[in-house]
């Protein structure tokens, strides 16, 4: 989200020097998240009113979703973390590894889409995969926007389109787009790579994970088309520079931002109580306005001024949402196969 932002991820080493969650007179929470655009939302809208309620002080800990899970692997028995905010993938895999705890009091008009089995983890965000555009040079070009994920393959933008790779949660949503729309599915995903092989490959400017360079790209205008995300988008879009999201006519897939807290021995009540706060209407309205996520509570009403990219209402409920459960089996083995046949 992946999302996937790569700046000022802590070492687990670094983290390891915090004392032990389990000590009473433990005061500090840590929290591991994206960084980028969305370590400064939470800094400044979130921690400072949890730590002066709850009289604690909360450090985060960024990084993008798979280092979050790779740090809670290597702490396995010892976690250092409390609250991981990662990518829908990566947290099925979490759950499924046994690190997420049981979320009590959830508020009951999440969306279906944003709860988990036993509530062991939440949406916290809703962010659809679709395209990014530059709207200046479309306009200079005489290039109506693009409207479908076949636009990928026009010879048009030929070294002017980025795509993240596979590991990257859009580049995945790429290749299940593609398949989806060619007989494929989660489970035999091969016209994807066919297609991205053979038709999208020529157009790649890059397979770029890196927000920061993304959007590098986009503003020294060698790149015009991108896969991403309605979050980065709007982060984006909101500097000024001229990009606009579109909603693919095929579907646009859902990628969810969710958190929870990590189970451990003598585990902090300030974790759940961090997760929940991420769910109050107010905060929800934050990440709506900075980072563009569609609120997951029913009852959150959105400003039409904040709701132009932001999966809400038909456009949520139009959304493909993955089957992570047969991604996560697949996923080692296409990511060998991505760097076999199409970044070689």
């Amino acid at each position: 989200m992946k999302h996937l932002a790569l700046i000022g991820a802590v070492s687990i080493a670094a983290i390891a020097l915090a004392p032990s969650a389990g000590l009473a007179q433990q005061k500090t929470l840590y929290v591991a998240g994206y960084g980028g655009s969305f370590e400064k939302t939470i800094r400044d809208e979130v921690i400072p009113a949890f730590e002066k309620a709850n009289g604690v002080k909360v450090e985060y800990v960024a990084g993008n979703s798979t280092d979050t899970l790779a740090k809670l692997q290597a702490q396995k028995g010892n976690q250092q973390i409390d609250v991981a905010i990662v990518d829908d993938g990566p947290m099925y895999q979490a759950i499924q590894l046994g690190f997420c705890g049981k979320l009590e009091g959830l508020p009951a008009d999440i969306y279906d889409a944003a709860r988990f089995k036993d509530d062991r983890a939440v949406g916290i965000g809703l962010v659809a995969t679709g395209l990014m555009y530059n709207t200046k040079i479309f306009a200079e070009k005489g290039w109506a926007p693009p409207t479908s994920w076949n636009d990928l393959k026009d010879p048009k933008y030929q070294k002017q389109l980025v795509i993240p790779p596979i590991n990257n949660t859009y580049g995945l949503h790429t290749l299940l787009m593609l398949a989806r729309m060619n007989g494929g599915s989660e489970a035999n995903v091969d016209a994807g790579f066919k297609i991205i092989k053979a038709d999208v490959n020529p157009n790649v400017l890059a397979y770029e994970p890196s927000p920061g360079k993304m959007t590098e790209l986009f503003q020294s205008g060698q790149a015009v088309l991108a896969v991403w995300g309605t979050a980065r988008v709007q982060s984006f879009a909101n500097t000024g520079f001229p990009v606009d999201f579109v909603y693919p006519k095929e579907g646009a897939a859902t990628l969810l931002t969710t958190a929870c807290p990590i189970t451990k021995p003598n585990a902090s009540p300030l974790a759940s109580a961090f997760v929940k706060t991420l769910l109050e209407p107010k905060i929800q309205l934050v990440l709506l306005k900075d980072y563009g996520y569609g609120p997951v509570l029913k009852s959150v009403v959105v400003p039409p001024e904040l709701g132009k990219m932001a999966p809400i209402g038909e456009r949520a409920a139009k959304l493909y949402t993955p089957d992570w459960t047969v991604i996560n089996d697949k996923r080692e083995e296409w990511t060998k196969r991505w760097n076999r046949e199409v970044e070689r």
